[in-house]
């Protein structure tokens, strides 16, 4: 599942994952996942003949199943799902390009935007009018007079710090619409926040990738002021990416992290970002789920992104991508990077749009992820040293009998091949956390750091037994 170049309709976990936010220009192709087992292997390779697990991505793609297999990194994306974003995606295609504002056509586009304003205030000026007919009629009767008066002073409104507006007032100031162009031309719209006074801004990496290669980048402010900006480091496989501002003002102010492991079911949430383009856009909901596994590509076939995520009933669109996703004390809990959906969207994008079901990467994770971005311009990711099956299945990951590229499925000396275990084994829980499938145990293992020990339940010829594992770690998406 995926947002800022937002997704699709949500499988069952793990089979597929939710659409990027991002709307992308014009409708992709759906993109086809390899059949076979996945690798995540020392290099993080998916290996042949593995079959890819359907995703969801930015907002509105149903994910499919695929065909022949890849066996390079980064994993091959799951069927297809669009990006929930702010950042790209395509209609019935794969998820998630960047969106991009479409061209007035006659008759329709900004026509269609005002007739539903239109209509909206015929229907508020109708209540009107009838609830003041009831009004004047009934005094009318009881004192012969129609005349209404008003007070001068309604009183002041109060937003207090707690309140939506309150948190909204405090945050939409930290928050930036990023604007991302290749060289050739091509890009979309996106979201990002401030993560520190150096001018760092955190953002979805499907928000920024047609500027990585020499692209044009900008950063607009909600007073307008806009900044160039450059690309610190992206990370594909945990979606995340870091910019610069150029020239940064002196005075920034970062938003406050929370701790996304203390987030509840049921807690409120506020979402910021640039709907269709639409900056500064304040959406509220709640916290639907926790620990939501998703998959998310980037519609290009070739590479994959997978969290446990956060889930929101917060409208998410394209555009979204990238936006922070904030509790009710206006802290940081998540990064917007992806929607299910069902339809095509409005607005003559074929984009489709949210329908409740919104997914943000948990912000612990995205904060380690920034980091070593920003440390050291490469992501760091935590792994196991084994290939695990992308196969559609509900019993557990599957250790494969071949690895990437005709590799090891299991890495000689890794912390897999430290703990026992061997191809075949069937990993069902990782610590606490059940495992029904193979993207489900990247995208946990990948909430972890390189180091880290975990527990793992497995099944061997019908016999289950657990080990503890040290987390090995693979530097870059390549």
């Amino acid at each position: 599942m995926s947002t800022e170049n937002e997704g699709t309709a949500v499988p069952p976990a793990p089979s597929a994952p939710p659409v990027p936010v991002d709307a992308p220009a014009a409708p992709a192709p759906q993109a086809q996942a390899p059949q076979g087992p996945y690798g995540q292997d020392a290099q993080g390779q998916a290996p042949q003949g593995s079959q890819g697990q359907g995703a969801s991505g930015d907002a509105g793609h149903p994910g499919t199943s695929s065909s022949a297999p890849d066996p390079s990194w980064p994993p091959p994306p799951p069927p297809t799902a669009p990006y929930g974003d702010g950042g790209s995606g395509s209609g019935p295609g794969g998820w998630g390009s960047s969106y991009q504002q479409p061209a007035p056509k006659s008759g329709r586009g900004r026509g269609g935007l005002v007739a539903a304003v239109l209509v909206a205030a015929l229907v508020a000026g109708g209540f009107g009018g009838g609830l003041g007919y009831v009004l004047a009629k009934d005094n009318d009767e009881s004192t012969g007079s129609t005349t209404v008066s008003a007070s001068a002073n309604g009183g002041d409104v109060k937003r207090d710090p707690g309140t939506t507006a309150g948190v909204a007032s405090k945050a939409l100031p930290s928050t930036v619409t990023i604007e991302a162009e290749s060289t050739s031309g091509e890009g979309g719209t996106g979201t990002g926040f401030v993560f520190d006074k150096q001018g760092h801004i955190v953002t979805n990496n499907h928000v920024v990738a047609d500027a990585v290669d020499g692209g044009k980048l900008t950063a607009t402010f909600p007073t307008g002021k806009k900044y160039d900006a450059e690309v610190v480091g992206h990370a594909q496989g945990y979606d995340v990416a870091v910019i610069k501002l150029k020239d940064a003002p002196s005075d920034l102010k970062p938003l406050t992290l929370g701790d996304s492991d203390k987030v509840a079911v049921g807690d409120s949430t506020i979402a910021i970002g640039a709907p269709f383009g639409l900056s500064d856009t304040v959406t509220t909901g709640i916290i639907s789920a926790k620990n939501r596994p998703v998959a998310s590509s980037d519609g290009s076939g070739s590479q994959a992104s997978y969290m446990s995520a956060l889930q929101t009933d917060a409208s998410i669109n394209p555009g979204n991508s990238g936006g922070p996703l904030l509790d009710a004390q206006g802290n940081v809990i998540g990064i917007n990077s992806a929607i299910q959906s069902t339809g095509n969207g409005g607005f003559g994008t074929g984009q489709s749009g949210s329908i409740g079901l919104g997914f943000a990467i948990p912000i612990n994770q995205a904060k380690y992820v920034a980091q070593e971005l920003i440390k050291n311009g490469k992501p760091v990711y935590a792994k196991i040293g084994a290939s695990v099956s992308l196969d559609d299945s509900s019993d557990g990951a599957q250790i494969t009998d071949q690895g990437a590229g005709g590799a090891a499925p299991v890495e000689p000396g890794g912390p897999a091949a430290k703990a026992g275990l061997k191809p075949g084994d069937v990993i069902t829980k990782l610590d606490d956390r059940v495992i029904d499938s193979g993207p489900t145990l990247i995208g946990e293992i990948w909430t972890h750091q390189p180091g880290d020990k975990v527990t793992i339940t497995y099944e061997r010829g019908g016999k289950q037994d657990t080990v503890d594992v040290t987390l090995g770690s693979r530097v870059g998406d390549n």
